[in-house]
């Protein structure tokens, strides 16, 4: 018994030793920063100052009267509603073709890899090819208007704000829904053949079966897709930074909380102790709605009653 516990130490010891750099790592790079944001949440460091000192709930309470934040945050759910909405619609449909058996499509796994590979571009390499196609005057979407459809003249798109909207939520949409579509197909592929062949055998068409078996089953990986895309949503910051000049333009539609909190931050006044409390009200705002979400969609089970 000895030499097992002996041996069982050592492979614990071990087990540290590998963990401790992950440990290192987060502690310096991620639970720091994030103690030192919130510290600073409550100071009044900003411009070249080197300390700050606690001014307590100030930066909140401008906060919630900050109209610019409150646009900010509107135009972030904008953003993210015409993104998330169609993402989910499209990649459900396109998971149900893919991995219906009775159609048994072939190349299913290269559709995957089509589907996902907008994922694997970086932001600034993605935000400068739709900067071109959509440029002024003479981008290819412009060109193929004027020649082909025969609009009189070039139209600006990222000077009107329905065009730069639809821009930036369609890019967020080609980059996610491959992510989305596969997690939906092995959400799908979980699901048991049993109850499809119990179904058919009851009477029901492949309609009935996708909308009383596969999408009630679906509920958790898309209650789980809801609150991820809600959470990336309200962090969306390079490709509205990146496509509309810096500031959200144009008048200021594009831009969302994380584009706002870097130009306090890093442009103009340079105000850290403001932006982090805007960060923080990101977090607030976030939680809120995770919590609300999660108590709208979640399964109530009926109150047993006594005889």
């Amino acid at each position: 018994m000895n030499s097992k516990s002996s041996a069982q130490a050592r492979i614990n010891r071990y087990g540290y030793l590998f963990c401790l750099p992950f440990v290192v790592i987060f502690l310096i790079f991620n639970l720091w920063p994030t103690l030192y944001t919130f510290l600073l949440g409550f100071g009044d460091l900003r411009g070249l100052k080197a300390n700050f000192n606690f001014i307590g709930l100030a930066n909140f309470v401008k906060l919630v009267q900050d109209k610019y934040f409150w646009g900010a945050v509107a135009n972030t759910f904008i953003l993210w509603g015409i993104n998330f909405a169609p993402q989910l619609g499209i990649a459900l449909l396109f998971a149900i073709l893919l991995t219906d058996v009775k159609l048994n499509l072939h190349g299913t796994g290269l559709f995957r890899a089509l589907f996902y590979m907008p994922n694997l571009l970086t932001a600034t390499s993605v935000a400068i090819l739709y900067r071109s196609l959509f440029g002024y005057p003479i981008g290819p979407v412009n060109q193929f208007l004027m020649k082909v459809c025969g609009m009189g003249e070039a139209f600006n798109f990222f000077r009107s704000v329905p065009a730069s909207r639809l821009i930036v939520s369609f890019i967020q949409w080609w980059m996610w829904c491959g992510q989305t579509l596969i997690l939906l197909m092995a959400g799908i592929t979980s699901i048991s053949p049993s109850l499809y062949e119990s179904a058919t055998i009851d009477g029901a068409n492949n309609w009935q079966c996708t909308w009383k078996i596969t999408v009630p089953l679906l509920r958790p990986v898309m209650f789980y897709l809801l609150i991820t895309s809600m959470v990336g949503g309200m962090q969306m910051f390079d490709i509205p930074f990146l496509l509309t000049g810096m500031h959200g333009e144009p008048d200021f539609k594009i831009r969302t909380t994380a584009v706002y909190m870097y130009n306090m931050a890093f442009q103009g006044r340079n105000d850290y102790s403001y932006a982090a409390a805007i960060s923080i009200g990101m977090f607030i705002i976030t939680v809120i709605l995770a919590f609300l979400i999660n108590e709208a969609v979640k399964e109530r089970t009926p109150k047993s009653h006594r005889g």
